[in-house]
């Protein structure tokens, strides 16, 4: 049976008087690919920040291979295996390509950088030709690319990815859903949060729909891709 890694137990998150998160419960497995669906503002990028502490949680648990994480500093749970490729890339523009790489390595220190950089070099091709480029004259997707990359030099247990699609044309989306297979297929345990439902779904082996801050649906990434509540608010009917 596989270890849980991250669990979230009735998790309450306000701002302000406005709940955002009402008693969210799910869980995500070593292993595994889970993905939170659900329309924009529906709370699902709260959620993921909520696992940093911005915002902090008003209630309930947020456990990491069983400890409770809801109180912890941002840099021990990054150093601790959890990184995060955030909402809008966040890259370091006046930097290069492999500067923002390295910056991703400062939660566990330079031993592996050389090791690890040529491994995300061999997954990301464009990212090695752009080297010395500084990030800010990179297009959408290979931002997104060196976001993922960037979280990825922190060799975490858990990567989270907040809408690694949004803003980006189908051909790239594509592009990226298919370096996150490749990830899965290595073993890497990964928590999307994604408004395109329908990529997100089929990499997916659990989902979870959100509606108003509240979990609403779960099961496998198959049986929501044809639930018809899913197909008609999520997939466009299709």
């Amino acid at each position: 049976m596989s270890q849980t890694l991250l669990e979230f137990r009735n998790v309450n998150v306000f701002y302000g008087q406005i709940q955002a998160l009402k008693e969210v419960s799910l869980t995500v497995n070593q292993g595994e690919t889970v993905s939170l669906i659900g329309a924009n503002g529906a709370g699902k990028s709260t959620l993921l920040m909520s696992i940093f502490g911005q915002p902090r949680i008003a209630g309930g648990q947020i456990l990491y291979r069983g400890e409770d994480i809801s109180r912890k500093s941002t840099h021990f749970i990054a150093s601790n295996g959890i990184a995060q490729a955030p909402e809008g890339r966040r890259i370091f523009p006046d930097m290069t390509v492999e500067e923002n790489l390295l910056m991703g390595t400062i939660p566990i220190g330079s031993r592996y950088q050389q090791q690890d950089k040529a491994r995300m070099y061999g997954l990301f091709p464009r990212l090695e030709e752009r080297r010395s480029q500084r990030a800010m004259t990179l297009s959408g997707g290979e931002q997104q690319m060196l976001a993922i990359a960037r979280a990825l030099m922190s060799r975490p247990k858990l990567l989270l990815l907040d809408e690694p699609s949004l803003g980006l044309a189908p051909i790239v989306v594509k592009q990226i859903f298919q370096i996150l297979r490749e990830l899965t297929r290595e073993g890497m345990t990964l928590f999307l949060v994604e408004q395109n439902a329908n990529h997100a779904l089929r990499l997916s082996n659990r989902a979870y729909v959100m509606v108003n801050g509240q979990i609403r649906l779960s099961g496998t990434g198959q049986e929501l891709l044809v639930n018809p509540e899913v197909r008609s608010a999520y997939l466009g009917g299709a």
